[in-house]
């Protein structure tokens, strides 16, 4: 179980949900993160269960001198960086033509301007050394739209093109990047939609495997692509949805007060 034996990895929004996941099994496989979260107890809290194979950064993915910082702190300490996952995210939802302007940033700002930000200065750092891979966590809604989720599924869809255009751009440096789309999760950010059985019994009418994903069914094949196996896949997008996108998204309008 040492695959990442002296790899280093950067993972934003570490502190929860598919980002601890991927965490939590990179460290178990050999290797050492640098974790970034705005939630800095919860950052603590990660050391103390990994030790000295988790460093935790105080950050905020939608400020590019976090992510300058964060990629700093890679190479000072180790002199290389070999990894980066963006997984941060989140949303305000709303319908289009009721959302108030500042929701819509808000999102777009943290689902898609951060993980431009991300690959922009870890691909700096990657196309020093020739070598490196970035994985970022799109979305299903990349490809289907969600009610009252027009700035998620716009952000999430332009992340997916956004991880093509960097892999056609970064390949020369021997650089790859690829994209992952979950489908539903068991996170603290969908509870809403897993806690309510009504809410979730749409959703498992749309899911032919009938449950959310587990964390750890997400971070296993984002793990995957930065392995050797996957040393030939780029610029791809890898639908993890239990074959939800084959039946389309349930009305949620009826759930909305």
């Amino acid at each position: 179980m040492d695959k990442f034996e002296n790899k280093v990895a950067i993972i934003t929004g570490a502190a929860s949900g598919i980002g601890y996941a991927i965490t939590e099994q990179f460290i178990k496989e050999g290797g050492t993160v640098i974790g970034a979260d705005i939630n800095e107890a919860s950052l603590q809290n990660l050391k103390e269960i990994f030790g000295d194979s988790f460093i935790g950064v105080k950050a905020d993915v939608t400020k590019e001198e976090d992510h300058i910082k964060i990629v700093k702190m890679a190479t000072e300490k180790f002199s290389k960086l070999d990894y980066a996952l963006n997984v941060a995210g989140g949303s305000k939802p709303g319908t289009i033509i009721d959302q108030p302007e500042e929701d819509w940033r808000f999102t777009i700002d943290l689902v898609l301007n951060s993980v431009f930000l991300g690959i922009k200065h870890q691909g700096q750092q990657m196309k020093k050394q020739h070598n490196g891979v970035i994985i970022n966590i799109s979305s299903l809604n990349a490809h289907v739209p969600m009610y009252a989720g027009g700035a998620y599924a716009s952000g999430k869809a332009a992340v997916e093109m956004l991880t093509k255009n960097a892999a056609l751009e970064l390949a020369r440096y021997n650089i790859r990047v690829n994209a992952i789309l979950p489908g539903l999760v068991d996170t603290p950010l969908t509870r809403k939609f897993n806690s309510k059985p009504e809410i979730k019994d749409a959703f498992m009418e749309r899911i032919p495997m009938n449950r959310p994903a587990s964390p750890e069914e997400i971070a296993a094949p984002s793990l995957f692509l930065l392995t050797e196996d996957a040393s030939y896949i780029n610029g791809t997008s890898l639908v993890v949805d239990g074959g939800w996108e084959i039946t389309g998204y349930p009305d949620l309008s009826r759930f909305r007060k």
